[in-house]
């Protein structure tokens, strides 16, 4: 018990309480004895004063002996009665102490318990503590959000993993199939093992892709990762390079309008996977004979760098939505499907201070675009017009 906060608070309490009370009857003694004069009471005096023949000789009792009598008594009473009075001071403001301590640390008691009781599998409990707006309320109230914010990120990390095992488990569900039926069997023809090999590539392709998008999320999620002066449109030209084969095979063409000058401060690894996730997006939706055009430049301050497709569009109700995990905006449509690789550009753009817009009407394409701050900062928001209009 000496080692509580309640022992503690009582003991400064009621330690502090005897020291002002102390100095308090100490300086008025010491004022009473200044202005009272005071001296032995003579030997003559204290006999005729306590005798029973006291009053057959008055002839002997003077005025001022009298008085020095009567300010002896009283000295010794003022001092008896200070002490008796600070030894009850100290004894009731323990117990005083002890009940005032115990009140007020009562919230603290009740943030323990409720604390003590949530799970990490259950965060669904909070303090809610009633009270007056004072600093344990603050306190009571600042654990809650915090609970809240880990409820959440609990919550999406149970979520992705969820939709990643999901993901998952399609691919792996064709390999089997394709591997028990056709490439284990002896009497499968070289043309359907051939196919076979081709569904195989093509899933094991899906799950390296979800696989390095998965990463690339824990990655960034981390500290992983190193900002340093890049220029905006190097980042856009080397993600542009990464998939020129990919679209050359669709037959799709890939443009590039990029400017000068577009130094800001990041991480050039993350920025150029975001251009390249979109670049991914753009080539696998646009048709055979179509033209991507990825451009970068400088607007009211920000830089951005933007990739335009000809592919089917967006809905303008469905555009908010894309860029969350595994979004499907119409289940019938396999192109609606965005898996990890626009959550994590948007996780990418905003962990740099920008922003990640995208401009779209059905049956027009897409353009996706990354607002970025340039080395040097810029003051409010980005801009909200499409810069490839």
């Amino acid at each position: 018990m000496i080692h509580t906060i309640r022992f503690r608070i009582t003991v400064l309490y009621s330690g502090l309480l005897f020291v002002l009370a102390t100095l308090v009857l100490g300086g008025i003694y010491f004022a009473v004895s200044k202005t009272t004069e005071e001296r032995p009471v003579s030997t003559e005096f204290a006999k005729t004063y306590s005798g029973d023949q006291y009053l057959g000789k008055r002839e002997v009792v003077f005025v001022e002996e009298v008085e020095n009598a009567v300010n002896v008594e009283t000295m010794a009473t003022l001092r008896n009665y200070s002490l008796l009075t600070l030894a009850g001071l100290y004894i009731a403001s323990l117990g005083i102490g002890w009940v005032l301590s115990g009140r007020v640390l009562r919230p603290v008691r009740s943030i323990t318990r409720t604390t003590e009781e949530i799970q990490v599998t259950d965060l669904k409990r909070r303090i809610n503590l009633d009270g007056p707006r004072d600093e344990l309320k603050d306190l009571a109230d600042t654990i809650d959000t915090m609970l809240g914010r880990l409820d959440e990120a609990f919550s999406a990390q149970r979520q992705l993993i969820d939709d990643a095992s999901h993901e998952l488990r399609s691919p792996l569900t064709i390999i089997r199939a394709n591997v028990d039926a056709v490439l284990a069997a002896p009497d499968a023809s070289e043309e359907e093992r051939t196919r076979a090999v081709a569904i195989v590539d093509r899933a094991t392709t899906r799950m390296t892709r979800l696989v390095e998008d998965l990463l690339a999320t824990a990655r960034r999620q981390g500290t992983a990762f190193a900002d340093a002066d890049l220029d905006l449109a190097r980042v856009a030209g080397e993600a542009c390079e990464e998939y020129a084969t990919p679209a050359a095979e669709r037959h799709v063409t890939i443009t590039r309008d990029l400017g000068a000058g577009l130094e800001t401060t990041g991480d050039a690894d993350a920025l150029r996977r975001s251009v390249a996730n979109l670049l991914s997006n753009a080539v696998r939706l646009s048709p055979q004979g179509g033209t991507v055009r990825v451009a970068a430049g400088r607007t009211d301050g920000w830089l951005w760098a933007a990739v335009r497709d000809d592919g089917p569009g967006l809905r303008e109700d469905d555009q908010p939505r894309v860029f969350d995990r595994f979004w499907r905006g119409d289940s019938s449509r396999r192109d609606r499907h965005t898996g990890l690789g626009l959550a994590i550009v948007r996780q990418i753009v905003e962990s740099h201070g920008g922003r990640v817009a995208v401009y779209s009407r059905l049956g027009e394409g897409a353009t996706f675009v990354l607002w970025l701050p340039p080395r040097d900062g810029v003051p409010g928001i980005p801009p909200e017009d499409n810069p490839l209009r």
